[in-house]
């Protein structure tokens, strides 16, 4: 059966005008002017060998251009490094203030620094500072030792993760981006670290947003030239070298929608700000993400067969969040499908159904309707007598 959203997400409004005069017959009222529909632009050109553009709430990917190709993330890396770095922090096994000591190799490191020296006990949270801000090789290697007690462990660890992100494009050989054949990722592969670490790391994602660090005596800013440029970004990495151009993973929060951008690839500093900012600029100025379902909210309700409850209700376990072109929310439709003849016993998270939401007739989402709580087996008679309504609703069906 087809339902209508509730009242407050109705995507239809009828008008009924009516004009009545005593001492005339009645006339129609005049037309309403009609209202000017917005028209989207093309998306940028991008000077960039790949790049996307992603909400960060809702996954949409807006506009994307070779975000599956196989490149060299560069100091990207360390996104990955610092993302394992909060996990450790979230779970207890690290807390801010440990001591790390700072090994030989750490410390002789090149590339960017730090400037961490060997023998130094840097406190784990000052670590975090120098990838994230300082982009340090130096603190990286110190972090991943400490953590996993090799850089190589810790490469076993990035990779481990980026599985369980989904990141399949992506292969991790050190903790720092150091240049290596067998070290690749992709856009798309960015832009999911960056949702999840906005999704899983919200104590220390203000982080990326710190424009300058200061250790040892040497301050050092942030690469990240978006900060300065664009009030609503506030994360997250940039990297570069010979072999990976000068790339960028940046994400903007404007009126509550937030999106990701990654460019990979481009020709310097500048492009890739300015890359980045064109769009951003686009995605927000065009765009929507609404959303029209909270994880767990009941929907509706499953009759159930030979269970000690005769109904279960039933929700989205996600939620419903939809990222549109502006102005385009208020045409859509959804409806509820039930499987049919739902028995027991049911756990909670079991599949019963399906919303699908149509847009002018159009499906453009689905989604599994789930069950959002338990109901038991009923005994023997129980089972015995919705038996013998199956059977006779069978007969007359």
């Amino acid at each position: 059966m087809f339902n209508k959203l509730p009242q407050t997400l109705l995507f239809s409004v009828t008008l009924v005008y009516a004009a009545f005069s005593h001492a005339q017959a009645p006339r129609p009222a005049p037309p309403a002017p009609a209202a000017n529909p917005q028209i989207m632009a093309a998306p940028p050109q991008i000077a960039a060998s790949s790049y996307i553009l992603m909400d960060a709430n809702s996954g949409a990917i807006l506009v994307e251009h070779n975000a599956d190709e196989r490149l060299p993330p560069a100091s990207l890396v360390k996104l990955m490094t610092s993302y394992i770095g909060s996990l450790e922090l979230i779970e207890g096994r690290i807390s801010e203030q440990d001591e790390v000591l700072v090994s030989e190799e750490a410390w002789r490191k090149g590339g960017s620094k730090m400037f961490i020296e060997v023998g130094d006990r840097v406190p784990f949270i000052d670590l975090k500072r120098g990838i994230i801000i300082q982009s340090g090789n130096d603190a990286s290697i110190a972090m991943a030792e400490h953590i996993a007690g090799s850089e190589g462990a810790f490469a076993d660890m990035m990779n481990s993760h980026a599985a369980r992100l989904g990141m399949d494009n992506t292969n991790f050989t050190n903790a720092t981006g150091w240049p290596d054949d067998n070290l690749y990722s992709t856009a798309r592969d960015m832009a999911i670290l960056a949702q999840a670490i906005i999704r899983d790391d919200r104590e220390y994602y203000p982080i990326y947003k710190e424009k300058e660090f200061v250790w040892n005596g040497i301050t050092q800013s942030n690469r990240n030239r978006m900060l300065w440029r664009d009030s609503s970004v506030d994360g997250l990495k940039t990297g570069h070298t010979e072999a990976a151009g000068y790339c960028l993973v940046a994400s903007a929060e404007r009126d509550g929608m937030r999106l990701i951008s990654v460019v990979m690839g481009t020709s310097s500093d500048a492009v890739r700000t300015a890359e980045t900012q064109k769009l951003l600029t686009w995605g927000f100025r065009f765009f929507e993400t609404k959303a029209f379902y909270q994880p767990g909210q009941v929907l509706s309700s499953a009759r159930v067969w030979a269970g000690v409850n005769d109904q279960v209700p039933v929700g989205l376990a996600d939620g419903l969040m939809l990222t549109l072109p502006r102005g385009q929310a208020e045409k859509l439709d959804a409806g509820i499908s039930l499987n049919g003849q739902i028995r027991a016993p049911i756990v909670s998270g079991d599949v019963l159904g399906e919303v699908v939401v149509r847009l002018e007739g159009e499906v453009i989402h689905t989604a599994p309707l789930v069950a959002l709580a338990n109901v038991e087996q009923a005994g023997f008679f129980g089972r015995l007598w919705d038996s013998i309504k199956l059977f006779f609703l069978g007969l007359f069906n």
